[in-house]
C-alpha cells in the first residue's frame, strides 16, 4: 500500500532518532597516549575507533551517510540500501540499515575474504559479487535503480555528509579531549584515506577553528590519492587496488579534498605492517593495517619536529582492531606471499626503540 506522505514524515523522524539514539549509547571514543623512546618533548596520541559498535571508524561515516539520506529524503520505509564496498563501511552500513529495518545490499568483489562476508551478513546484509573490482561503483548504481533502492555512494557523499563546522564530529571530539594535555593544539593531526572523508572534515574544521594545527595524509602503496595531490589533479589512477584495508584507492575519489591538507606521505605496505605490529606492542593492544600507516606517517612528523627543536603534539588514529587481520597482516606467512620484506622496517623501528631516533632513510629504507 502507498504510504502517506505523513506516515513517511514519521517514518523519517523515527529513522533519525534510532540513529541519533546510535550515537548517544556510544559515547564517545578514547584518547590513548602512545609511550615514545626518548622524551622527545612531543607527545604522541591515538584516538581509539575500534570501540565503535560495529568496530571502526567507518561507524562514524555510516551514521553520517544514514543521516544525510534521511534528511535529504532519499531513504524512506521501503528503500533498499546499496552500497560499493567490501570493507568496514559495508560491515557499519549493514548495521543502521537494520536499526532502521531496512534491507542492506553490499556490491563487492568476488574475492572478499569470507570472514567480512560473514560479518556483513552476520548484520543482516546480503553481499552481491561482481568479478572486476572497477565494476563495483557502477553495479552497485544499477543494482539500486533496479531495486528502486538508494546507492550510498560513500566515496562522493563521505565528504558532505558530515557537519565539518562541529556537532561532535571527529575533529571536534579529538580538540574537546585534548583541552587537558600538555600541549591541547596538536601540531599535526596524521590520517589515512579511502573516501578523503576524514581527512576533508578534519582540514575544514582546524580552519574553521582558526588551529594552527597541520593535516597529513599517509598514503599506503597502489593509492593515486598521493600522485594526485602532488600532480594536483583529479583524474589520477594506478589502476591497482591497496593491500591496506580501509585505506588508498586506486582513483582520486569525489570526496578527496586536496586542498585542507598539509603534506602526504607515500607509505610502503610493509613500513605500514611493521609499524602496526610495533604499535600494538606499544599500546598493548591489537590494531589494524590502515592504524600501522598512521602510525608510521606520525612518527615521520615527530621526527620532523625532533630534529626542528620543536616541542608539542601529534593526533593519528586507531582505525580498527587487529583481531580482524589475524589471518593477513598478523600471518608471517600470508606476509611473505604477498612480497613484503618486513626486517628492514622493523629495523628502524627497533632502532627508535634504542636511540629515540626514527631515520625512515637509513639502510635505504
Amino acid at each position: 500500500m502507498p504510504r502517506s506522505s505523513a506516515q513517511r514524515r514519521a517514518w523519517v523522524d523515527e529513522a533519525v532518532r534510532r540513529v541519533d539514539a546510535d550515537a548517544n549509547r556510544s559515547a564517545d571514543t578514547h584518547l590513548h597516549v602512545c609511550p615514545l623512546p626518548g622524551s622527545p618533548g612531543i607527545e604522541l596520541y591515538l584516538k581509539d575507533e575500534s570501540v565503535h559498535p560495529t568496530g571502526s571508524l567507518k561507524h562514524r561515516l555510516a551514521r553520517s551517510l544514514f543521516l544525510y539520506a534521511l534528511c535529504n529524503g532519499w531513504i524512506g520505509p521501503d528503500t533498499t540500501i546499496v552500497e560499493a564496498s567490501s570493507g568496514s563501511t559495508a560491515v557499519s552500513e549493514a548495521y543502521f540499515a537494520g536499526l532502521v529495518g531496512l534491507p542492506f545490499v553490499a556490491v563487492m568483489p568476488r574475492s572478499t575474504s569470507e570472514s567480512k562476508i560473514a560479518l556483513i551478513e552476520w548484520y543482516g546484509g546480503r553481499c552481491h559479487f561482481v568479478d572486476d573490482p572497477a565494476d563495483m561503483y557502477a553495479e552497485a548504481a544499477s543494482l539500486a535503480r533496479r531495486c528502486g533502492g538508494h546507492y550510498m555512494d560513500q566515496f562522493t557523499y563521505a565528504e558532505r555528509a558530515t557537519d565539518w563546522r562541529g556537532n561532535n564530529n571527529i575533529a571536534e571530539s579529538i580538540f574537546a579531549q585534548m583541552s587537558e594535555e600538555p600541549h591541547p593544539v596538536p601540531s599535526w593531526v596524521v590520517v589515512g584515506a579511502g573516501t578523503g572523508g576524514t581527512s576533508a572534515t578534519i582540514g575544514r574544521y582546524v580552519r574553521y577553528r582558526r588551529h594552527p594545527t597541520q593535516v597529513m595524509v599517509a598514503d599506503p602503496e597502489n593509492s593515486a590519492f598521493f600522485d594526485g595531490w602532488e600532480l594536483d589533479t583529479s583524474d589520477h589512477t594506478t589502476g591497482m587496488p591497496s593491500r591496506i584495508e580501509g585505506i588508498g584507492r586506486p582513483r582520486i575519489e569525489p570526496s578527496f579534498v586536496g586542498g585542507v591538507i598539509d603534506d602526504m606521505l607515500r607509505v610502503p605496505d610493509a613500513a605500514s605492517v611493521a609499524a602496526m605490529r610495533w604499535c600494538t606492542r606499544r599500546l598493548g593492544r591489537s590494531v589494524g593495517g590502515s592504524t600501522g600507516t598512521n602510525v608510521w606517517g606520525a612518527l615521520t612528523v615527530i621526527e620532523r619536529m625532533r630534529a626542528a627543536g620543536e616541542s608539542g603534539s601529534v593526533v593519528t588514529l586507531l582505525c580498527d582492531s587487529g583481531d580482524r587481520y589475524a589471518s593477513t597482516y598478523y600471518d608471517d606467512d600470508w606476509v611473505a606471499q604477498q612480497g613484503l620484506d618486513l626486517a628492514p622496517y622493523e629495523a628502524v623501528l627497533a632502532n627508535y626503540d634504542a636511540t629515540g631516533r626514527f631515520t625512515p632513510g637509513a639502510g635505504g629504507v
